[in-house]
């Protein structure tokens, strides 16, 4: 079995999406904005009711715990104990840069370069990789991380790819964040974009220290939920 282990940015999760129209206003209820722990609340609610989606993820600098370095692609609540996965990756495996196509699915990991066909990769290999299937899991994935962010403060709105948000941070302690964010040693600030109308988390981001003695982000976007995701075995 491969152990599970994932981001978002925070699995997350692959590119953050562009930003633009940020309001300054900062509070958690002040200055006209909703409250943190409130938007957490229905934000946390929102998420669990997903059960598909298309997912960017980024690795800003160097986090020697999470191999990859990007990924794009769909994710589904089907497909194996912690759900399924599919997309393009860049990656460094058995110390070799990988570019390619990934399926995650039933447990198993499947990578195809730019030459040949997939091959299958076992749990001795891929244990420590990124896992992005489990980021809608409603029990250790970015809902339950919505769900125990201490401290939430709305710092202002924003607009992401034509989005109207809501720009909340807050502390997320190591062993809840760890599930998706592997390598995470202590609490770590996270930062969600929330959709204004449903609450629905549109991007995070999780600070993290850098193998280089500097800070590090990895930054993952949520998009199309409910969309039609099939993933089955490369055959």
């Amino acid at each position: 079995m491969v152990t599970r282990r994932i981001l978002l940015g925070a699995l997350a999760l692959a590119a953050a999406l562009t930003a633009g129209c940020t309001s300054d206003d900062s509070g958690g209820g002040t200055g006209g904005l909703p409250d943190g722990a409130a938007l957490m609340k229905d934000a946390a609610a929102a998420t669990r009711d997903i059960r598909s989606a298309h997912f960017s993820l980024k690795v800003n600098g160097s986090v020697s715990a999470i191999p990859v370095q990007n990924a794009e692609g769909d994710l589904t609540r089907e497909g194996g104990p912690s759900g399924a996965a599919k997309g393009t990756v860049k990656l460094t495996l058995l110390g070799q840069l990988i570019e390619g196509e990934f399926v995650l699915v039933d447990d198993s990991l499947y990578i195809k370069g730019p030459t040949g066909g997939f091959q299958k990769y076992p749990a001795a290999l891929t244990s420590n990789l990124y896992d992005p299937s489990a980021i809608l899991n409603p029990d250790k994935g970015i809902a339950n991380v919505l769900a125990k962010i201490k401290e939430p403060r709305t710092e202002g709105t924003e607009d992401i790819d034509g989005v109207a948000t809501y720009r909340v941070k807050g502390l997320g302690e190591k062993d809840v964040v760890a599930a998706i964010v592997p390598g995470v040693g202590s609490d770590v600030d996270v930062t969600f974009w929330l959709r204004q109308d449903n609450k629905q988390p549109v991007k995070a981001s999780v600070t993290l220290p850098s193998s280089e003695g500097k800070t590090a982000s990895v930054d993952l976007t949520l998009t199309d939920p409910g969309k039609q995701v099939t993933i089955t075995a490369p055959v």
